[in-house]
């Protein structure tokens, strides 16, 4: 499975590799941000498309990278809650099954006949 995996990167590497070189020209192309608000005028520079290409996938790698961290610091916290839900309940019923086995409490058998009273008819 692992080198079916690997096979599956190296030809999507690959891939992105190719469209780049057939797309150079269009990658090389620089443009520029502007915003124009009320309170702000700014431009930025000339950047290549593929700097921003890269930028924006490097950005977006991190912001899943946080949510997957987070999401991982929950799953933690639930897992400990839950062991130590588990280790309560052990106890408990470790504890219950130390307890004597006693006759207290229930009934002797002696009120409830074996047979049913007979019918009148």
């Amino acid at each position: 499975m692992k080198q079916i995996k690997a096979l599956v990167v190296i030809l999507f590497l690959l891939l992105i590799v190719v469209l780049s070189v057939q797309n150079y020209a269009a990658l090389a192309t620089k443009i520029h941000f502007k915003a124009n608000l009320l309170f702000l005028d700014y431009q930025t520079a000339d950047l290549s498309i593929f700097l921003i290409a890269v930028v924006t996938f490097l950005f977006g790698v991190v912001v899943i990278w946080l949510f997957g961290l987070s999401e991982r610091i929950a799953l933690k916290r639930q897992i400990k809650d839950l062991m130590k839900d588990v280790k309560n309940n052990e106890m408990e019923l470790n504890s219950l099954r130390n307890l004597p086995v006693t006759t207290e409490g229930m009934h002797s058998g002696d009120d409830v006949s074996p047979t049913p009273p007979p019918v009148n008819t």
